[in-house]
């Protein structure tokens, strides 16, 4: 499905690469350009292509909207376990290449300052933003700007970029499923609990008793 379809009103200046992000996600907005903006500078320092399996690992330290373009972009996904989300609240990104064994960590340079040409709107936009009463439609504007605003900046204005020597990331655990004894769903047996008379107990179950 295209994605202007969904958003009649998406800027027509976007890569490809980031209206793909924006038809996974659901909408343009500054969170999800920050992680194509990553995406990209990952795929380039570490000449990646997108993973089809776990040969790309990507550990983000939030659970913003950044996530999304790394999925799309480096294929780095919860189902395929090359996904950790260190949710700490901080505004970095490491990626990490098991082909070259090299990683590059990614960190937000401080506060942003808009330096497109729409500076008067903008400010006026983000003062409504500030003080909680900006409409939908302000709030809509205010992201679409400050995002073709950030994919215009170079990448050093808006992240800190450093190689860092990390162990090669664990592959993801795999585990065959077998039902609880108290409940009968089945549960990953590795994340099981062994009672004393050697019952297997799910998480919940165990925590009952």
């Amino acid at each position: 499905m295209d994605s202007n379809a969904q958003s009649p009103d998406l800027p027509r200046a976007l890569p490809a690469e980031l209206e793909k992000c924006v038809e996974f996600h659901g909408h343009l907005c500054p969170g999800l350009t920050y992680g194509f903006l990553i995406a990209r500078k990952a795929a380039e320092l570490l000449a990646l292509d997108r993973a089809s399996d776990e040969e790309v690992v990507a550990v983000s330290e939030n659970d913003s909207c950044a996530i999304d373009a790394l999925q799309v972009l480096l294929g780095t996904t919860s189902g395929k376990g090359n996904l950790t989300v260190n949710n700490i609240g901080k505004n970095v990104f490491t990626v990490y290449s098991r082909k070259s064994a090299k990683a590059f960590r990614f960190s937000r340079t401080g506060y942003y300052d808009y330096s497109g040409p729409d500076r008067e709107e903008f400010d006026h936009l983000e003062a409504a933003f500030v003080a909680g009463t900006a409409t939908h439609a302000q709030r809509h504007r205010q992201e679409q700007l400050k995002s073709l605003d950030l994919i215009a900046k170079p990448f050093d204005q808006v992240f800190h970029t450093t190689e860092v020597d990390i162990p090669a990331p664990p592959f993801a655990p795999m585990s065959p499923s077998t039902p609880c004894a108290n409940c009968s769903e089945m549960t990953m047996r590795s994340r099981m609990v062994q009672t004393a008379d050697d019952q297997l107990l799910c998480l919940p179950c165990a925590r009952a008793r």
